[in-house]
């Protein structure tokens, strides 16, 4: 007899297929299609595999056995050695193939980032997916702060980019199936110090996260959760926390059931650790650590909750650093209610805590290793491994596995008082010690080992591995409950055209956040267009810049999702309506209309406490071939002047205050190796320029071989000068991407006005 759940899919699948004839494709996603089978995926993974990079229970333990207990990089037991594969990364494995993050060309003016698949066995390359790293401070030196996630079900991995793009790609072939520009769509911050989000994959979804500064209600920079159909790209769900962290963070959702509930326990920005019901993302409970962010991922072990964290604690904020246990059974703020114990002056904001021989072994960021009686929270042993830890422990055949960032590397066993030293190798680079950044893994009896100079695949020749079932996890309550409790609108977030079409559905979940079924709700739109019949929300072909709020309500419960509807170039923008733009991208939160000697302009927000250096977006990351200008005006305060810019194809024109210099860039950090131009530029503050900047993308047979990008500056009232002040060609080219704008006020005020976007004649 089919499951319960099994027979509300094959109604969805049919129902999937009818609304998938009905929608009309949204940029970057090829349709809107619906869920599959919740469950449909459960006990496919094989207990060999190694899917996200705290393994198949995201716990940090494998149940492989017979594992090697000693190694040496002159051979013993020694596999394969791929130089041209060092990493930070920690990989992952499915179906016979190593997926990681790395940095192609490094030190070079074709250096990108790139997803790399090896023969698990062999370590001979299957494919490389390379892209552009861009809009982003950080350095090329933190590349693979990521990891990906391979889908057992598809079989396809999904990466989130140190420049926040997040690729869909085939795990056979590598093919591109679909992406999203987290930056220019979602207003993601790619920061200078690289933290970035691991995805994860829970049936239907795959989740991202990140600090976001979006639109309307998500102006407000927050550390932001991002469901999207795995299938598709799809926005399915939003999920913020509190708002203006003081952190980016890279904490990894773990999945796991309480009193019958599926759950995504994860880590956040603004310090506390939550509990959210995956396929709604509805919070269930949340518990208050720190008052800044979360780094580790959390280890969900029964009822109880393992975390830890290097910065001030929530409460008492004159202490550094904690290791603490808490149940995670309850509702709605549990820190008071639900603590078990705590540790303080535990630096722990690094290596992710693992149970080992019946203890919770946490790893100190200077290396200490200490293990926790995990019902009593006593401290029960010590172990210093080395001086640096950025990855973590991982537990296997009764023995644990892990690096140390100066090049050592333990195989340890249980003791008395926690995890004693079995074997130890110091990996010794041409210059040096090889930096361990990542974590090992395991995988099909064999351990790889990612350091900076090379990855490594350790393990007996020709064995066969061997493992135990993994346990089963705490089921899922049977769907016995079909009172709707929440509802939910899909798609969530929609950039659409003036004239297009886009099918929504109403999904309805249970208390326990389990699916229901589809539902004909009503759906009311402030704003352009309706829902007509057919239950497609239609945007008028008359429609300029705008934006739509789509209510669904049934019974009591609402949801609602958000529309952009940005028209096809030329644009103009005057700000006499005194607004910012609502369409646009990281802008109403920076930037406020301003009066200006009688003259109605936007002012970059010099007061609030980050931001102060942005960027902002106004439309489709698909635009290509066009010009971007802009009225610019810098002020002088003690002596200093801001820099101000364009935005476009990704690259950005800067006009420099303090070095009073004109600059054409894309990465950052990058500006010798990569692409840059610089050149002396003599500029007043207090006076208004002109700013021009155009892109034109170069094809041979199909194929985009380079883009060219030029930009002047002119008095404003002035003559347009004929010939471009500036211009540069880069061979590696990004080519498309919304046109924006670039500032930094944090020395003095920038004004703008009379922004426009045309497209090349």
């Amino acid at each position: 007899m089919p499951r319960p759940l099994a027979v509300l899919a094959a109604v969805r699948n049919a129902v999937m297929h009818a609304v998938a004839m009905l929608a009309v494709p949204a940029l970057l996603v090829p349709s809107v299609l619906l869920a599959a089978e919740p469950a449909a995926t459960a006990g496919r993974v094989d207990p060999l595999d190694w899917p996200t990079w705290r393994g198949p229970e995201m716990s940090g333990v494998s149940r492989e056995k017979g594992l090697i207990n000693s190694w040496s990089p002159e051979g013993e037991n020694l596999l394969w050695r791929k130089k041209e594969y060092g990493t930070r990364c920690t990989p992952v494995t499915l179906n016979g193939k190593l997926y990681f993050i790395s940095r192609h060309l490094p030190e070079s003016t074709q250096e990108q980032e790139k997803v790399v698949a090896l023969d698990a066995a062999t370590g001979e390359t299957v494919w490389e997916y390379k892209y552009n790293l861009y809009l982003t401070d950080a350095p090329a030196e933190r590349v693979g702060w990521s990891s990906v996630v391979a889908d057992p079900e598809t079989g396809n991995v999904y990466a989130q980019g140190l420049g926040a793009t997040f690729h869909a790609l085939d795990g056979a072939t590598g093919k591109l199936l679909w992406s999203r520009s987290m930056s220019e769509e979602f207003g993601l911050l790619s920061t200078y110090g690289g933290r970035t989000n691991f995805p994860v994959v829970f049936e239907d979804l795959v989740i991202v996260s990140g600090v976001m500064t979006g639109w309307g209600d998500y102006a407000v920079p927050a550390h932001r959760f991002i469901a999207f159909d795995k299938r598709n790209g799809t926005a399915v769900w939003f999920f913020s926390t509190r708002l203006r962290p003081e952190d980016t963070t890279y904490s990894t959702p773990v999945f796991t059931v309480q009193n019958g509930q599926a759950l995504m326990v994860v880590g956040a920005g603004d310090g506390s650790i939550y509990a959210v019901q995956p396929r709604t993302g509805k919070m269930v409970w949340q518990f208050d650590a720190s008052t800044r962010g979360l780094n580790v991922a959390p280890l969900v072990v029964g009822d109880k909750v393992y975390f830890g964290h290097g910065e001030q604690g929530f409460k008492d904020q004159t202490v550094l650093g904690a290791v603490f246990a808490f149940d995670a059974t309850g509702t709605g703020n549990i820190t008071e209610t639900k603590q078990l114990w705590s540790i303080p002056k535990k630096t722990v904001s690094r290596a992710s805590p693992v149970l080992f021989d019946n203890k919770v072994v946490y790893i100190e960021d200077g290396a200490s290793m200490f293990a926790v009686d995990p019902e009593k929270g006593k401290e029960v042993g010590k172990l210093k491994l080395g001086r640096i830890m950025f990855g973590s422990p991982v537990v296997a055949d009764g023995k644990m596995y892990v690096g140390e960032a100066t090049g050592m590397f333990y195989i340890l066993e249980p003791g008395p008082k926690g995890p004693k030293v079995l074997h130890k190798v110091r990996l010794e680079g041409e210059e040096g010690p090889e930096e361990i950044l990542g974590s090992p893994i395991v995988s099909h009896g064999k351990i790889y080992l990612p350091t900076l100079e090379a990855m490594y695949c350790l393990g007996e020749k020709d064995k066969a591995p061997t493992a135990d079932p993994i346990p089963t996890a705490a089921p899922e309550a049977e769907l016995s409950d079909k009172t709707p409790a929440h509802i939910q609108l899909v798609p969530v977030e929609m950039l659409l055209k003036p004239g297009s079409k886009q099918a929504v559905q109403v999904r309805v979940f249970n208390q326990r956040g389990q699916f229901i079924g589809y539902e004909k709700a009503e759906v009311t739109v402030k704003g352009p267009g309706q829902v007509d019949a057919t239950g497609a929300y239609v945007v008028p072909a008359e429609t300029g810049h705008a934006v739509a709020i789509l209510t669904a309500k049934l019974g009591e419960l609402t949801s609602v999702a958000r529309a952009r509807i940005v028209p096809p170039l030329p644009w103009s923008f005057t700000f006499d309506d005194k607004q910012v733009p609502p369409t646009w991208i990281g802008a109403a939160y920076r930037h406020k209309p301003f009066d200006l000697d009688g003259q109605a302009v936007l002012q970059k927000v010099t007061t609030i406490p980050k931001g102060t250096r942005s960027q902002s977006w106004m439309g489709q990351p698909t635009f290509k071939n066009y010009t971007v200008q802009a009225d610019l005006r810098g002020a002088k305060k003690n002596g200093k002047m801001p820099d101000m810019g364009l935005i476009n194809s990704r690259y950005t024109l800067d006009v420099m205050g303090s070095q009073q210099q004109l600059q054409l860039r894309s990465w950052t950090p990058r500006l010798e190796l990569r692409f840059a131009k610089t050149i002396p530029f003599s500029w007043n503050p207090d006076t208004w320029y002109t700013v021009k900047f155009r892109s034109e993308v170069i094809e041979a047979n199909g194929v985009a071989t380079k883009i060219v990008v030029k930009g002047k500056v002119w008095p404003k009232g002035e003559q347009e000068p004929k010939d471009w002040l500036i211009e540069g060609e880069d061979l590696t080219p990004n080519t498309s991407g919304s046109p924006g704008l670039f500032g930094n006020a944090s020395d003095a005020d920038v004004f703008i006005d009379n922004v426009s976007v045309t497209s090349n004649e």
